[in-house]
C-alpha cells in the first residue's frame, strides 16, 4: 500500500469498518486518549474538506494488507482477523485503491487470448473486451444498450467471452450461438429472450466455450457483465463509466484530423 495513503486507510476504518467487524472493546486510558486526540487533529489538518463526528478507535490492529479479489481491492488486518471492503484515498485526494485495480486490470488483459473471442462490430471501433451469460438480465440489458449506442452513431467493436458457470442453461445458449451460421443475429436473438426449440451444438462451439471457461477461471472473473475497456476493469452494467468511456472516444474521434 502507498505510504500516502495511511492516513486515508486510518479515515476509512474509522468510518466503515464497525459496520464489518464486531465490536472490540478498548481501554481509556490517558495515552491511548492523547494518541486518539492527536490522530484527529491530523485527519482534520490532512483532509480539511471532510466533516466527520464520533471518532474514536476502530477496532482493526496491526499491518494492513491490499489483495485483489476478482478484479475488486480487498484490506486484510491479520493481527485482529478483520477484511475490509473500502475505497482508499491519499491526502491529494487521489483513490489509490481505483489505481490499483487498473493496474490489476492491465494486467490481466496480458492473459486474454482475444483469438478465442466472438467478435461483434465493426473494425476500428472502440474495442470492449465483454465477459457475458445468456441468462444474466444486466447482460441482455448491456446488449440492448450497445445496440441504442450503434443506432446513436457510437458503435464499439465487442470481443465476447461466455461465463457459463452461474446459469444451468448458459454453456448451452452460449454454443448455440457459437454454432450458429450468423452468430451476431444468433447472440441477438438469445440475449433479446428467444428460446429455439432445439439449441445448436457443435464441436468448434464445444471447445471454444470450455475455452472461454478457462479465461474465466485464469482472470477470476466471478460476476457479469465484466467489461474491460481503456486498459479498466468494470463490474456490472455501470452504465455511466460506459457512457463517460463512449463520450471519451467519441471526443477523440472528433478530434483527429
Amino acid at each position: 500500500m502507498q505510504r500516502g495513503a495511511s492516513v486515508a486507510v486510518s479515515a476509512a476504518l474509522l468510518l466503515a469498518s464497525a459496520a464489518l467487524a464486531q465490536e472490540t472493546p478498548v481501554a481509556s486510558d490517558e495515552p491511548l486518549a492523547a494518541a486518539a486526540k492527536d490522530a484527529q487533529q491530523a485527519l482534520r489538518q490532512t483532509f480539511t474538506n471532510l466533516q466527520f463526528e464520533d471518532f474514536g478507535p476502530a477496532p482493526v490492529k496491526g499491518p494492513l494488507y491490499q489483495a485483489n479479489a476478482g478484479g475488486k481491492m480487498i484490506y486484510f488486518a491479520p493481527e485482529s482477523g478483520h477484511l475490509l471492503f473500502a475505497a482508499v484515498y491519499d491526502r491529494n485526494g487521489v483513490n489509490v485503491t481505483a489505481l490499483a485495480q487498473d493496474a490489476s486490470a492491465r494486467k490481466r488483459l496480458n492473459a486474454i487470448d482475444t483469438g478465442q473471442a466472438l467478435v461483434i462490430g465493426p473494425p476500428g471501433a472502440p474495442k470492449v473486451i465483454e465477459f457475458t451469460d445468456p441468462d444474466c438480465p444486466y447482460c441482455q440489458a448491456l446488449d440492448r444498450f450497445w445496440a441504442a449506442k450503434a443506432a446513436e452513431g457510437k458503435q464499439v467493436q465487442r470481443f465476447i467471452f461466455f461465463v457459463s458457470g452461474i446459469h444451468p442453461e448458459a454453456a448451452a445458449k452460449a454454443e448455440h450461438i457459437l454454432c450458429s451460421p450468423d452468430r451476431a443475429a444468433a447472440f441477438r436473438a438469445i440475449y433479446s429472450g428467444a428460446v429455439p426449440k432445439t439449441l445448436t451444438k457443435c464441436a468448434t462451439g464445444e471447445a471454444t466455450v470450455t475455452a472461454h471457461g478457462q479465461i474465466v477461471r485464469k482472470l477470476a472473473v466471478s460476476g457479469t457483465p465484466t467489461l474491460f475497456v481503456e486498459g479498466r476493469m468494470i463490474s456490472g452494467f455501470q452504465q455511466a463509466e460506459i457512457e463517460a468511456f463512449l463520450d471519451r472516444q467519441q471526443g477523440a474521434s472528433d478530434a483527429r484530423p
